[in-house]
């Protein structure tokens, strides 16, 4: 797994340094369009490609209530620690505590269940893991993310008004793609040749652009040291706890043994790069929620070979 990790953090910090060339406010809008380019064309397009091809079985609950338990309870542990904003106060100069410990929140309960999850698992299971992160992200994560986590941003950050958490599920291309799919494969109906063809094309670009996006994302703000005591409970959380959450409930569903190393990996990625976009939006702590990516991220390349060596 280390030339995999290795071959992918090459892209990642193609990435970074496309950022710092670039400077922040130009790169900050090409990522911008590469994410939403692969939001709305290339992530369904591999998602309808994937689970078209896949048996609808017990496994398609198998892995979105793992991913469900892992997501919720690790929201659960992050709430324990900072609902409170003891935390946040200790360490950071904040009149109010509330946009802070949103962002946190956020960030310890969302992994990069696609725009890493699916680099990895490809790279390290090969391409029938795929199923596993999809399943993991859009048929649990991103259904959570969209109604209890929007609903966490709006009571910590602003109202959000006029962004119903329903509307905003509604608007994922790659939840229709995974229905659509889903649908198709329940009634057995033939994918046509062409049809295969352009989507495995478009579905091949997401992975290295994936990996381009979290690259140019990541980044550093001054007094980040400081703030490294809030943070590590988001990464104990993320690369820790959840990961052996997912493992226990993946042993507790009766996960195939096939399926229990992708579904344990999943639960190792780091903090997701889409929670920026939230934070945005609700007026969170966009720039502690960035650096909680960083920092989840690059350590993400040390306990992910960890994880897989324990669960192998």
């Amino acid at each position: 797994m280390f030339n995999v990790l290795l071959g992918m953090a090459v892209i990642i910090i193609a990435g970074i340094i496309w950022r710092l060339v670039l400077g922040n406010d130009s790169a900050e809008s090409i990522r911008s369009h590469l994410a939403k380019a692969v939001y709305q064309v290339f992530l369904p397009a591999l998602v309808l490609h994937v689970l078209w091809q896949v048996p609808v079985d017990i496994n398609m609950v198998r892995v979105p209530l793992v991913s469900a338990i892992s997501v919720l309870l690790s929201l659960l542990a992050a709430f324990l620690i900072y609902s409170s904003g003891h935390l946040v106060k200790g360490f950071m100069k904040v009149a109010s505590p509330n946009r802070a410990v949103g962002a946190l929140l956020l960030a310890s309960a969302f992994g990069n269940f696609s725009y890493l999850g699916l680099p990895v698992l490809t790279q390290t299971f090969g391409e029938w893991s795929q199923v596993v992160a999809i399943q993991f992200d859009l048929l649990a994560s991103t259904p959570i993310l969209f109604t209890v986590g929007i609903m966490v941003a709006g009571y910590y950050g602003s109202s959000g008004k006029g962004m119903h958490p329903l509307t905003s599920l509604l608007q994922v291309p790659a939840l229709w793609a995974a229905i659509g799919a889903l649908l198709l494969s329940m009634f057995q109906v033939p994918m046509p040749e062409w049809l295969e063809r352009s989507l495995s094309i478009l579905g091949a670009a997401v992975v290295p652009l994936m990996l381009l996006s979290v690259g140019m994302a990541l980044r550093w703000q001054a007094g980040w040291l400081g703030r490294v005591p809030v943070l590590l409970p988001v990464v104990l959380i993320q690369l820790a706890l959840m990961p052996l959450i997912a493992w226990g409930a993946s042993i507790g569903v009766g996960m195939p043994e096939k399926l229990l190393a992708p579904a344990v990996i999943e639960g190792a990625m780091p903090t997701m790069v889409l929670g920026l976009v939230i934070c945005d939006r609700f007026k969170l702590d966009t720039t502690l929620y960035a650096e909680a990516v960083t920092v989840t991220t690059l350590l993400s390349l040390l306990t992910l070979p960890f994880w897989l060596q324990l669960v192998s």
